[in-house]
């Protein structure tokens, strides 16, 4: 084999492994409607489907403009891109893959946004930081972790813990249909759930604490 046949074998290589790991997800409402942002392909990334996405825009339609959010286990940036596109003041996407991080930079940096901020992190380990370095709580926190890793209870405890969160914060919580929602939401009251083949989607809204 010639080099030229090498190099040629080796971007045909190179091309089938791109397509084999970027996907795409397209925002639905706001002003990026229609857009389609890739997505790195990777174990355990689960995208929010287009219909569930709406339901909860359409359930939070008069939380989004101007709050501040975080998109806690960020995989594709669907939902915080989605409430970026409808008016969020900010949105940071907390993301462990470095690679899939790295896209979610590039996604921000098309978009031309500057209210996107990624930290290429562990969740756990982002939000067991003993001070909130933002200086300011989140009003709406997008938890979507992998399946079968128990991570909903830890991620409430730390945004609990730590107060990442606003008094009447709303959180959109997604997890196995099969397991039962948190007892630490005992500050919280359900305000929406729905349930899909596999997941239980559920909108928490904080009680504000009296003075």
């Amino acid at each position: 084999m010639n080099r030229n046949t090498k190099q040629q074998t080796k971007t045909q290589q190179t091309k089938t492994h791109q397509k084999a790991t970027v996907g795409q997800v397209r925002i639905i409402g706001g002003d990026w409607r229609g857009r389609k942002l890739p997505v790195r392909v990777q174990a355990g990334l689960r995208p929010t489907s287009d219909r569930i996405r709406e339901t909860l825009f359409n359930w939070l339609q008069f939380e989004i403009a101007g709050a501040r959010c975080l998109d806690a286990f960020a995989g594709s940036g669907a939902l915080g891109f989605e409430a970026l596109s409808r008016g969020a003041r900010h949105v940071v996407f907390v993301e462990k893959s470095k690679d899939v991080a790295c896209q979610l930079i590039d996604n921000g940096q098309w978009l031309k946004t500057e209210k996107a901020q990624v930290f290429n992190a562990d969740t756990q380990a982002w939000l067991a930081q003993a001070v909130n370095e933002l200086n300011e709580p989140f009003d709406i926190v997008f938890m979507d972790p992998p399946f079968n890793q128990g991570l909903v209870e830890p991620t409430l405890a730390k945004l609990l813990e730590n107060d990442w969160l606003s008094n009447q914060a709303w959180l959109v919580i997604e997890q196995e249909k099969s397991l039962a929602w948190s007892s630490l939401l005992t500050e919280f009251e359900l305000y929406r759930e729905k349930t899909t083949a596999q997941t239980r989607i559920g909108l928490w809204r904080r009680q504000a604490k009296e003075e």
